[in-house]
């Protein structure tokens, strides 16, 4: 029976060293913090283990790695998750000294505690003027020590990039976030009488879109629809996907009646969750605004994945990170824009060189001056340059020549670019991304009034 334990190692020195060298968080953090100064990537525990025991033969248990990763995420971006929030209003504060006319909201609680932050640089209010009047919004869970909601409104530029407009960050995703969030949307962005709000089918976002934005078209992004049939109707998926895809994007009612008829025959009870929805809420062909071709919340969801890594940081940090992205993309297309020698953006020119390769086989038949017959294939489409129509309906609904107007340009004097909307010109292009979103300086350099400092958030 053991009764007494000498609390003595008696095995060698080089037992820990040779066969499993150690090492602290702290020395774990300074050794893996430079990999982490690109966000792009996602540096895992398992990542950080393994560099670790490549380039210092020290072979980590996964906790160790862990607290490694966090410690160097505190040297390098501005201390705890704690910390991070002491910081916000001072930060907040060098963005709109350096960063003049952004618009920033921090408001807190009665006890002082975080409640929502809302932000729209200076660049992105005047870029927007710019822009197709189509607002996308989403939201996604932040993965800090205390989680939250990022709620973003994006748009298109000429080239069909994503152009950031707002962001915000609050506790859930509820309904009083997404009215506060798009409150602040509508007082930054005005309303324009043609504007469209995309977004996924959460009746949240619905009821706050109603309150805030009763007079604008909200659309549903199609492919969370689908998402939605798909998992209404388990049985015929494949059939489901590419008949509804079909029938979406189908710009005229005539095909329409026939697609959704198709898809109704193949999918039984399909027809009456879909008129639940509103046909103008995720067709082309129903739509009572100009869409420009633009049906989903793609946008959002690559902003989304842009920001994936930066999620995980202490608030101040990914307030810094939106920041640095923004800044990024401003600098980037601003120099592409403007070394771009064509009269459209580069996304458009592309398109309108495959329509004009497709317009090749059409012939067309004139009726006077205006009102054409063009024959495409075993389909005759009329189309009035007067009005900028075509039977088709993606000359009035893209606002961009269709193949049909460029069968028609081939034998007549009309110009293809007068006929483009200017939202996707190369100057508006330009213009988008006149504005300069300047960088905030490292916190030693920062002078804050004492009122902001000593505010204890």
């Amino acid at each position: 029976m053991v009764t007494k334990h000498e609390k003595k190692h008696t095995c060698p020195t080089d037992f820990k060293t040779v066969r499993r060298r150690q090492a602290t968080s702290w020395v774990v953090g300074e050794c893996v913090k430079r990999r982490l100064i690109n966000l792009g990537r996602v540096y895992r525990p398992r990542d950080v283990m393994d560099d670790m025991k490549r380039k210092f033969g020290v072979e980590l248990i996964y906790s160790v790695a862990w607290r490694g990763r966090e410690c160097a995420y505190e040297n390098l971006w501005l201390g705890t998750p704690e910390q991070s929030y002491k910081l916000l209003p001072g930060y907040l504060h060098m963005l709109m000294e350096i960063n003049p006319g952004p618009i920033v909201n921090l408001e807190v609680t009665d006890g002082n505690k975080f409640q929502y932050l809302f932000i729209v640089f200076a660049a992105s209010i005047q870029g927007f003027s710019y822009c197709q009047p189509i607002i996308s919004i989403d939201a996604t869970h932040l993965k800090s020590k205390y989680i939250g909601v990022l709620f973003t409104a994006v748009c298109h530029d000429a080239n069909q990039q994503i152009f950031p407009l707002a962001f915000g960050v609050g506790d859930s995703e509820n309904d009083a976030s997404w009215t506060w969030f798009l409150m602040r949307v509508k007082h930054v962005f005005g309303v324009n009488p043609a504007l469209v709000i995309v977004s996924d089918r959460h009746r949240r976002i619905n009821s706050a879109v109603k309150e805030v934005f009763p007079q604008a078209f909200h659309g549903i992004c199609m492919y969370h629809l689908l998402n939605n049939l798909k998992t209404k109707f388990k049985s015929k998926t494949k059939e489901l996907e590419q008949h509804y895809i079909q029938t979406a994007k189908s710009y005229n009612i005539q095909d329409f009646h026939m697609l959704v008829y198709t898809l109704c025959s193949t999918v039984p009870g399909v027809k009456e969750y879909l008129k639940s929805v509103g046909l103008d809420r995720w067709t082309r062909s129903h739509a009572p605004s100009r869409w420009y071709n633009i049906m989903t919340t793609n946008i959002s969801e690559s902003l989304n994945a842009a920001l994936v890594k930066v999620r995980e940081l202490p608030i101040t940090a990914f307030v810094n990170e939106i920041r640095l992205l923004c800044q990024k993309w401003f600098h980037e297309r601003h120099t592409k824009a403007g070394c771009c020698s064509s009269k459209m953006s580069k996304d458009v020119e592309t398109k309108l060189a495959q329509r004009r390769d497709h317009a090749q086989s059409m012939d067309v038949i004139c009726a006077d001056q205006y009102m054409f017959n063009v024959l495409d294939g075993d389909r005759n489409y009329c189309v009035d340059m007067a009005l900028w129509t075509c039977t088709c309906r993606k000359f009035q609904l893209d606002q961009l020549p269709c193949d049909h107007v460029l069968a028609i340009i081939r034998k007549t004097p009309y110009e293809a670019y007068d006929l483009c909307s200017l939202y996707y010109t190369r100057e508006f292009w330009h213009e988008t991304y006149s504005g300069v979103i300047q960088p905030v300086p490292h916190i030693s350099s920062w002078s804050v009034p004492p009122h902001i400092s000593s505010f204890d958030l």
